[in-house]
């Protein structure tokens, strides 16, 4: 089963936003540097010995592009999907009637990601991880 295993967050002021969501949400959220252009690590929740929660974890990482207006349509987190194969899903999402939003990449020490935009251009990524 192809399920949601990561969100992200798109903020042009990164620390505003995670100050709002530390204080909104109790998440630990961490930068990651410059190295790793400034992607920021949200763990939405461990219990008291470090046992992660039932959930799924995310990330923030800086805008590229304007902000959304108000009144617009939906503006939502992107939830980043599993897959076993890039090239082969993304074949699916052309024959259903879906777009590339930004080309598969490699990322370093996680795997190949691209976003996607639906037939209504809703964003979300799939991700093929490294094979372990």
């Amino acid at each position: 089963m192809n399920r949601v295993v990561h969100f992200e967050i798109h903020a042009a002021d990164a620390d505003k936003m995670q100050e709002f969501y530390q204080s909104v949400f109790g998440w630990d959220i961490k930068d990651l540097g410059a190295m790793m252009g400034n992607y920021r690590i949200i763990n939405t929740g461990a219990d008291a010995a470090g046992k992660q929660w039932p959930g799924i974890n995310g990330g923030m990482t800086p805008r590229r592009g304007a902000l959304p207006q108000l009144g617009q349509a939906v503006n939502a987190f992107v939830c980043t999907i599993e897959v076993a194969n890039v090239d082969e899903t993304l074949g699916k999402i052309a024959t259903a009637g879906g777009t590339i939003a930004l080309d598969k990449m490699d990322v370093p020490g996680v795997g190949t990601l691209a976003y996607i935009l639906d037939p209504e251009n809703n964003i979300f990524g799939i991700l093929q991880p490294i094979a372990s």
